[in-house]
């Protein structure tokens, strides 16, 4: 007999080698009906996984974040079966779940374009509805390089090659055979609803050196219903990318001209991102920050220095010759080795600790070209970074200031679904990190504490940590739920100590600071990016590029709107004037697309009574206002933004 413990510490005896399923089904045949995958002493298996041993065990169902995963690996398997029946011949890379749905490798005898995906939907539809079983088993190395040699499918044999014999599983379902270590559903038939989504070129394991596969992705669900929530959402994220709404507001462009991943801002683009920098220096400036500039190069031994190069070097750009033999610059991939060199520039006593030292640093990676996009994947961006250099016993205070920094950014701009992160070193791959086992402990506690006292809703990711130091990551949810990671806080003992930084303590000896890293916008070209798509391109007042739009009814009023675009001005408004010879009624719809939030009309009867009329961005008419008397409504509006935030 084996002892089995559940989630509420109650324990019951099972014979040894009771499934998974088994167990769940003593329990409530309706927890066995609903359980898609299990955790078995903290593993994730599937339900027909025999338990030979003390276990604890946890059962997940849809709702839960492994319950979609297995649901969607799965799902990855279906469409690979569809396709080996559809296109003989076709071989295959790899197919995981991801974070909504699923996606597979393949290179196919014949191309396969998003033409061919509802024969492919059907197929799956017509395989699932056979409610075929996921059957794992074990295979030695051997066997398994045999079974894909034999299919002539080089992806999985190189992949075989990489792993361990006796580490070896295979799943299979229906004709269809897969190299993988699961876990999986119990059943196709419980994918009830499916879309394949689109097609789109990989290369085969990352590498621009390999061949270009083709990637097919795909989404399911265990309902029609969740499918239909699902289309009508991804509907609305169309109309909500933030590459179209930049192009329609005029915010920002790139050329191909000036490079890939290079974007490039336009006035009101300029505008908007000047005043989301306003808007952090002024906070910054209450807490104490001071604003250093640093310049777009270093050379390439501060960056070994840092370590850096070793671990980035190679998604950096090519190192910048100069005529001067063996002298390389390279362009600034990270803002905090050039801090660390201001820190160390003169003397330091515990006196003068915290040292918080800020700047919007522009920084550049080489970032593969497949993975651009927009704003939110780019090769050169600016960090909203700040470094502070604290003693010990700062540690927590400062560390627990910036996150009220962080939380105060989101009430501002409406964030107001998240999670923190905090993420840890593997224990298990230590080489993938610097610095003594005390300092990462030391760090790793420091924030546990300071997200505990703050109250903060967390998750603990282990080995997500950055390669110096543990990280509060905060992950938001948009409108439509997705999640962003936008803000990061670090604790660093490691970069300290490779600049040799010190101040000298009240015992008169010579200390080590400690380094906090701190972006809480992460970068201004992806935090724009993901508040385009938060608000939909409808910015609060206070941030938005135009205010306001004069719309003369004809063109004789065009000096009359000169007169009252000169008056707003005068009083802080930021205002244009569309002066197109164009219906009354074109201006107002085109420029409602242009989310502006007051249209105010001028017309004859405004130009004698020294008024404009007012429409408000999706709520229509709002009477006539005098000149002043409209400036003073919108600064009111503005002012109750900021207070209400304030208030929170």
């Amino acid at each position: 007999m084996i002892k089995i413990t559940f989630p509420d510490g109650s324990q019951r005896e099972y014979a040894k080698g009771t499934t998974a399923y088994q167990v769940a089904e003593s329990i409530s045949p309706r927890l066995a009906a609903d359980s898609l995958a299990a955790s078995v002493n903290g593993a994730t298996v599937d339900m027909s996984r025999a338990i030979d041993e003390d276990a604890e065990i946890k059962f997940f169902k849809w709702d839960d974040a492994e319950g979609k995963h297995a649901f969607w690996h799965t799902s990855s398997h279906l469409l690979a079966e569809a396709l080996e029946s559809l296109y003989p011949g076709i071989k295959f890379g790899i197919g995981p779940a991801i974070e909504n749905g699923f996606y597979y490798d393949v290179d196919s005898p014949v191309p396969i374009t998003e033409a061919d995906l509802p024969a492919i939907e059907k197929k799956m539809q017509e395989l699932a509805r056979g409610k075929e079983r996921l059957v794992r088993s074990e295979v030695s190395k051997e066997e398994a390089l045999k079974t894909f040699t034999e299919k002539n499918d080089q992806y999985k044999v190189e992949l075989i090659r990489d792993l361990e014999d006796g580490t070896i599983s295979f799943y299979t379902n229906g004709s269809f055979t897969d190299l993988c270590r699961g876990p999986h559903i119990p059943d196709t038939g419980f994918i009830k609803a499916l879309k394949l989504t689109s097609v789109a070129g990989a290369y085969w394991r990352g590498n621009e050196k390999n061949k270009m596969l083709t990637r097919i992705y795909g989404i399911s669900f265990p309902k029609k219903s969740m499918l239909d929530e699902y289309l009508a959402m991804i509907e609305e994220a169309k109309k909500r990318d933030h590459r179209k709404l930049g192009k329609d507001l005029e915010l920002f462009m790139f050329s191909q001209r000036v490079g890939q991943g290079l974007p490039m801002w336009l006035p009101k683009g300029a505008e908007l991102r000047d005043r989301l920098e306003r808007f952090l220096r002024k906070i910054q400036k209450d807490y104490g920050y001071q604003q250093v500039i640093t310049p777009h190069i270093g050379n390439k031994d501060l960056y070994v220095t840092s370590g850096h190069y070793a671990k980035y070097g190679k998604d950096s750009f090519q190192p910048i010759h100069t005529p001067f033999e063996g002298e390389e610059y390279l362009l600034k991939p990270m803002n905090c080795p050039h801090h660390c060199e201001i820190y160390r520039s003169k003397p330091r006593s515990y006196k003068d600790l915290p040292v918080r030292l800020a700047e919007f640093g522009t920084v550049y990676r080489y970032e593969q070209s497949g993975e651009l996009h927009g704003l939110t994947r780019v090769r050169s961006f600016t960090q909203d970074d700040a470094h502070m250099f604290v003693r010990p016993d700062q540690l927590l205070e400062e560390f627990e200031k910036v996150i009220d920094i962080v939380l105060y950014i989101f009430r501002t701009l409406k964030f107001d679904n998240y999670t923190a992160q905090i993420s840890l070193r593997d224990p298990n791959n230590k080489e993938k990190y610097i610095g003594s086992d005390e300092n990462w402990e030391k760090a790793e506690a420091a924030i546990i504490k300071a997200a505990a006292d703050k109250g903060l809703k967390t998750v603990v990711e282990t080995g997500e940590a950055a390669f110096y130091g543990p990280k509060l990551d905060f992950m938001v949810k948009d409108a439509l739920g997705r999640s962003w990671q936008l803000g990061t806080i670090q604790v660093d003992y490691n970069l300290p100590e490779r600049f040799d930084l010190t101040y000298k303590g009240a015992d008169d000896k010579q200390h080590r600071p400690i380094m906090i890293h701190r972006a809480p916008f992460g970068s201004m070209e992806r935090f724009v990016a993901v508040l385009l798509e938060h608000t939909a391109g409808k910015f609060p007042l206070w941030l938005t590029p135009d205010q306001a739009v004069i719309l003369p009814i004809s063109e004789k009023f065009n000096d009359y709107a000169a007169e009252v675009a000169r008056e707003l001005e005068r009083r802080d408004v930021r205002v244009q004037i569309d002066e197109r010879n164009e219906k009354i009624g074109r201006k107002i719809r085109d420029n409602e697309l242009k989310r502006i939030p007051f249209l105010l009309i001028v017309g004859e009867k405004e130009e004698a009574e020294r008024k404009v009329s007012v429409r408000v961005q999706g709520e229509g008419d709002k009477g006539s206002m005098g000149i002043a008397e409209f400036a003073d409504y919108l600064s009111s509006l503005v002012k109750a933004e900021m207070e209400a935030d304030k208030a929170e």
